[in-house]
């Protein structure tokens, strides 16, 4: 809800202001007061409000005029801003040394030492006297502006409180409580599933390659019923190679094809970077090349995909299947004219069953609202989408009579519509439902490429830049939002898409058709713009610009050139360079830790958006960030894609600053001349070890190459530590909170003593730990007892390791185990089967009798998955045929 999002975000910019050390402007007291206690008012107000023309496609005329005040009130304060840091620029009341403790020079032959310069000294500089009247002038302006705005925002209330809440009101109880219990669409798919299998392994008639088509309207499974035969163990050990792509309305044939070599290779994307669409094609065509392969091309709309990538997959006359899913009839009679799978509608029973298992789990239904809950089951028409988001709206609702009822009042008008239409309708109802404060977190997942898993802390900087999550007393912002996440993926409309090796959600996405939800509530409502796609008349008043892939250059220029009052722009076009023209812009996202692009801005052009609080983006070279990023008094987060080291001793003394990140380059920061303490900062990666750390107590994730552990002390609140080349000292000591410490080198190995190793089995809280190219000290790990109580995924890869000695009760959490190029570990220990939490085992070119130690407690505990890859040599042929198992995969990398 625009609305809701505006007043949140607005009261974010006051409380900003308020408690900034050195905020850019001062309100007046007694308008900070009044505009926030009207604000809150509204805001109470929408949280209990049933809009009169929810369903419908209009925009509601009240939430309009209150997202509009809402905007007025920002645009005079940011723009204040802008003009009073402009004024300080000119004032000349910053140098190029502001924090860096170099010397200035003055005169030849002479220098002076500078001093670092806070915000408090620009007020010094702007009281004297040729800048005090311009600075009496701004202030009056303010004020007068101000003034202005609060009494429509006050108009705005008093519309809003005349209407009765009771009547506004939808009368329903929604919960925050409930398990997080997954529903399975699977239910009716029965028959289906064994149908693909069987054309999928039984091919003795025809060996030839064949294209499977999987047909059916969105929501009906398609894609859920390719990954559940994709992950079956029987097509793990049958296919000797196995890849996924989702290819989607709007794809890239190169990056496809990318996707797939590296999916089947297990190399990096990096190593293709350089290649072109042909030499990838070329490339994956020889990899695939007498192998037995499955390629699943999820979500494929018209034949031009197929056209433009078919000829990379050989026909080697050994049953190699591709599985296309797509909502086009007549697509599947052009890839495959003797067959394709249709899926049907479900019937009666499976419907139930589905709803059932979506609102109550392993519990039955009671039998009070059995009769309701069947009347909106056949609502849905027995579409497995429509059914699990439903499901999920009433899990979360009272379980009466009356609340039931009301939904299937709501989803009865809608059962004649024709099509996909109606399950956009049904959805529609749930989104009718969400708790005002979810509502902005949903919608916001339309700015994403349609099928893109979006990383969960991306997400989470986002939402929190946009300023419009709910501050709860005693939660940061950012535990807020993974909150908001959970209730979302518990309400079925945020699909978890891959889970971290701890367990916490890494990505997610939403359904297609969800999606196009978001969209069209969006630009109903003007929450953002999306170019191509939204209508442009009302470009220059949009907040929220989004450019996705395939957007031409001419809308791309058009879209930059025309949006002055734009708080964000999400860029997802590679191709784009320009810089956007509002000075106002809070937040520009135009990289991606999954897709770089070549979004190459200059350092100076960026520290423009004085007002910023998320850059993400890629630069040209530079040596050193410019001094005018100490103009950005609210840059909360900084994400940085760039090739070189960079000086980046300017950013000391920002407060706000909350996470700092720099991709493929690194930062150094030189030792500045007085003491900071970045108290907010809580994410630092790209950094070697001439950063001084004991400045950064509160910082949470840490990522440095170079490091001197022995600065660990100084980070009590570490919760994640990645460091390369790792620089060890005798009073080494890891702090208690930490979760996830990876430590390695990208070149040697280096000695990991049992001190060390003591040290870090003592960690109370952690639960992941990687070591790479470590030295076990004479090559032996024996473990002891009260060591890793927390752990629960370890990986060790290219680690000297002879013998492995342990107990199931020393590692008594562990859940997953990765062994990559341990090629020296005789066997592996037995009691690692005994952990009763165990859950899988992953080895990577080991040698062959760990593989076999491996099986031997496979065969014993048959809840323990195990995956092993193998070179392709005759003896691990013969080996991979002797192993295979349900619950032992071995796999043969022939590269």
């Amino acid at each position: 809800m625009a609305a809701y999002a505006a007043l949140t975000s607005l009261l974010h910019i006051l409380d900003d202001i308020k408690h900034h050390p050195f905020p850019p402007i001062s309100i007046d007291e007694q308008q900070l007061e009044s505009l926030t206690q009207t604000l809150t008012s509204l805001q109470q107000f929408l949280e209990t409000y049933n809009s009169p023309v929810a369903n419908t496609k209009e925009a509601d005329p009240l939430e309009i005029r209150i997202a509009e005040a809402a905007y007025a009130a920002q645009d005079v304060i940011e723009y204040h801003i802008v003009d009073m840091i402009k004024l300080r620029k000119s004032s000349g009341a910053y140098h190029r040394q502001i924090y860096s403790g170099g010397e200035t020079s003055t005169s030849a032959g002479s220098s002076t030492q500078s001093k670092p310069l806070m915000w408090s000294n620009y007020f010094e500089c702007l009281m004297k006297p040729k800048h005090h009247r311009r600075k009496i002038s701004y202030i009056d302006n303010l004020y007068r502006g101000l003034k202005i705005v609060i009494k429509d925002v006050d108009l705005v209330k008093k519309e809003a409180m005349e209407i009765s809440v009771s009547e506004a009101q939808l009368q329903r109880s929604v919960s925050t409580s409930g398990g997080s219990s997954r529903s399975s669409i699977m239910v009716g798919f029965g028959d289906a599933s064994r149908e693909i299998m069987d054309k999928l392994t039984n091919g003795v008639d025809d060996r030839q390659l064949q294209v499977i088509p999987i047909v059916g309207m969105g929501g009906i499974g398609k894609t859920t019923l390719a990954k559940h035969v994709y992950a079956l163990p029987y097509i793990k050990e049958h296919f000797d190679i196995r890849a996924w792509v989702t290819i989607s309305q709007n794809f890239d044939t190169r990056e496809i094809l990318c996707e797939l070599l590296s999916q089947a290779n297990r190399k990096s994307k990096e190593q293709m970077s350089e290649m072109s669409e042909y030499e990838v094609g070329e490339a994956l065509h020889k990899y695939l090349f007498n192998r037995r392969f499955i390629i699943v091309m999820d979500d494929m709309w018209s034949v031009d995909a197929w056209d433009k990538m078919q000829n990379s997959f050989p026909n080697n006359w050994n049953g190699s299947r591709i599985v296309v899913t797509t909502r086009q009839s007549q697509l599947s009679s052009q890839l495959n004219n003797n067959y394709c799978l249709r899926l049907k509608l479900l019937d009666e029973v499976s419907r139930w069953d589905l709803f059932s298992n979506s609102v109550f789990g392993e519990e039955r239904c009671p039998l009070e609202l059995e009769e309701i809950g069947k009347k909106i089951v056949e609502n849905c028409k027995g579409l497995p989408l429509a059914i699990v988001v439903v499901g999920g709206l009433l899990k979360k609702m009272e379980h009466t009579e009356e609340c039931w009822e009301s939904i299937r009042t709501n989803s009865c008008s809608v059962v004649n519509s024709a099509d996909e239409y109606f399950c956009l309708k049904i959805l529609k109802i749930s989104y009718d439902h969400l708790p005002v404060y979810l509502k902005p977190c949903f919608l916001y997942m339309g700015v994403f490429d349609e099928d893109r898993a979006v990383r969960v802390s991306t997400l989470v900087k986002l939402w929190v830049s946009e300023g419009f999550l709910r501050p709860q007393s005693g939660k940061s912002l950012e535990t807020s939002a993974k909150e908001y996440l959970n209730e979302l993926v518990d309400r079925n409309l945020i699909l978890v898409h891959e889970l971290g090796s701890t367990g916490n959600i890494k990505r997610c996405k939403v359904h297609d058709l969800l999606r196009d939800l978001c969209c069209r509530e969006a630009g109903k409502e003007g929450f953002y713009y999306v170019t191509g796609q939204h209508e442009s008349q009302a470009l220059n008043r949009q907040r929220c610009v989004v450019i996705p892939r395939g957007t031409s250059k001419d809308e791309v220029r058009d879209a930059l050139q025309s949006m002055p009052l734009a708080r964000t722009l999400l860029c997802h076009c590679d191709e784009v360079v320009l810089m956007p023209e509002s000075r106002l812009l809070r937040t520009l996202k135009a990289f991606d830790t999954d897709r770089c692009g070549s979004h190459n801005y200059w350092f100076y052009d960026l520290f423009q958006f004085v007002n910023s609080r998320y850059l993400a983006v890629g630069v040209q070279r530079a040596s050193e960030i410019p001094s005018s990023i100490s103009f950005l008094w609210n840059l909360q987060t900084l994400i940085i894609f760039h090739s070189t080291r960079v000086d980046a001793s300017y950013i000391l003394g920002m407060t706000q600053l909350k996470h700092i990140e720099f991709h493929k380059g690194d930062i150094f920061m030189k030792y500045p001349p007085n003491p900071v303490v970045m108290k907010n900062l809580q994410t630092l990666k790209g950094i070697d070890r001439k950063f001084r750390i004991m400045y950064i107590p509160y910082i949470k994730k840490l990522a440095a190459t170079n490091f001197a552990l022995g600065d660990l002390m100084y980070m009590e609140k570490l919760e994640s530590c990645r460091c390369y080349e790792p620089d060890w000292s005798l009073n080494t000591i890891f702090p208690n909170c930490l979760k996830k410490l990876s430590l390695g080198s990208h070149t040697s190995s280096w000695e990991l003593t049992g001190k060390n190793l003591s040290k870090i089995g003592a960690l109370p809280l952690l639960q992941k730990l990687k070591l790479e190219r470590a030295g076990f000290q004479n090559g032996v790990w024996e473990t002891s007892e009260e060591q890793f109580p927390s752990l629960k995924y370890m990986e060790l890869k290219w680690c000297h390791l002879v013998s492995w000695i342990t107990d199931s009760s020393h590692i008594p959490c562990l859940e997953k185990l990765r062994l990559y190029a341990i090629k020296e570990l005789k066997e592996m220990p037995c009691e690692i089967g005994e952990i009763p939490t165990m859950q899988s085992i992953n080895l990577e070119y080991c040698s062959e009798s760990v593989v076999e130690s491996a099986k031997a407690i496979a065969e014993e505990q048959d809840e323990i998955q195990v995956r092993a890859v193998l070179f392709n040599n005759s003896n691990n042929q013969a080996l991979r045929r002797s192993l295979a198992s349900p619950n032992f995969q071995v796999e043969i990398d022939y590269f």
